[in-house]
């Protein structure tokens, strides 16, 4: 099989070297250069063409933000960003990944010898992963749907699961589902200041509220929660209405928050009033969640292979029988509305 090849762009001399080592060390992997700035960047994707790119957010001159919008333009690639868990860092990551990133990686903190090795064995996991993404990927731009007038309590509860390739797609979504859609509960693979961000600025883009979840936090119709990066989210009966509930470790799938989890309770809880769908991203977490979601006789999808960014999740979940339609991402949010009803 041949090496992915991949272009190292960081401003740190000891990062470029680590990353270069680091991704030299697995055998599939070719580090075909490495820049400490846009302008050698430029050139060396110019005469290397490499299937992946790794990006440091922070360079001095042309920021890798900057440099990525420009390179998606003229150059279209999978890229990785290389981020800081910073605030600032975060907010970054969540722009480039909006304007074409595949997926990103952020830098461990500390000197502790595990974190680096997690972070080792993540970016080799991401950067093979990322060269078989499909890239330019165009979302569709998504009209606002109009209100549906459904009477307070009558929505299905609607779950969303997906990891690389995810949030521009949860984005549009949102954006598109009127004020008096149905609760919809999201969980997707990202650190814990990473998923606070990315509620956060949805909140401001989209009519219904988007928050961050909270242990005990009710469910409610015209809001959506998105599952903190150190917690697994569950749906708990609570009442006649539901609510979340939080809960620590262990990873499942390598994963916390897992779109299993969260599935898995939801087929408990709510039974055949749910909807489920899972989205672009790679590995299999969600696939189980969803059959039992299908096996109680819940309405399940998940985004089809044309417009995902990945096609692992869904692919998963397809095969093992867990989903009953596939659907491009540009109708996802109409069918969540034709399927939320109580009525369905």
């Amino acid at each position: 099989m041949t090496a992915v090849r991949v272009l190292v762009v960081d401003d740190s001399a000891v990062m470029r070297s680590f990353l270069r080592d680091v991704l030299s060390s697995d055998s599939a992997i070719e580090v075909v250069g490495v820049a400490a700035d846009a302008d050698a960047a430029r050139r060396l994707i110019k005469l290397h063409k490499p299937d992946v790119v790794t990006l440091d957010i922070e360079m001095p001159g042309m920021d890798g933000v900057t440099f990525l919008e420009h390179m998606m333009r003229m150059w279209p690639r999978p890229v990785i960003m290389v981020s800081s868990l910073s605030q600032r860092g975060a907010t970054i990551t969540l722009r480039a990944l909006e304007m074409g990133a595949v997926d990103f990686v952020a830098k461990p903190r500390g000197d502790q010898e595990q974190n680096w090795q997690d972070f080792t064995a993540e970016i080799i996991l991401k950067v093979k992963n990322a060269a078989s993404a499909h890239v330019p990927l165009v979302l569709p731009e998504l009209k606002k749907l109009k209100s549906r007038n459904q009477q307070t309590g009558t929505w299905k509860l609607v779950l969303l699961g997906g990891s690389t390739g995810a949030v521009p797609v949860v984005q549009s979504i949102l954006q598109a589902v009127p004020l008096d859609s149905p609760p919809i509960l999201i969980a997707l693979h990202m650190p814990p200041r990473f998923t606070r961000q990315f509620a956060e600025r949805l909140d401001g883009l989209c009519a219904i509220k988007v928050q961050e979840a909270g242990n005990a936090m009710a469910i409610e119709p015209g809001n959506a929660y998105v599952a903190p990066g150190d917690s697994h989210m569950t749906v708990r009966k609570r009442g006649q209405g539901y609510a979340c509930r939080l809960e620590s470790g262990p990873r499942v799938n390598g994963h916390i928050p897992s779109v299993d989890v969260l599935f898995e309770s939801a087929a408990r809880a709510a039974g055949a009033d749910a909807v489920g769908i899972i989205l672009t991203g790679m590995g299999r977490d969600g696939a189980t969640g969803l059959k039992a979601m299908k096996d109680v006789n819940a309405v399940t999808a998940c985004q089809n292979e044309n417009t995902s960014l990945i096609f692992g999740m869904p692919k998963v979940a397809f095969q093992e029988g867990a989903v009953r339609d596939q659907l491009p991402v540009g109708d996802i949010a109409t069918y969540i509305m034709d399927h939320a009803g109580m009525g369905e």
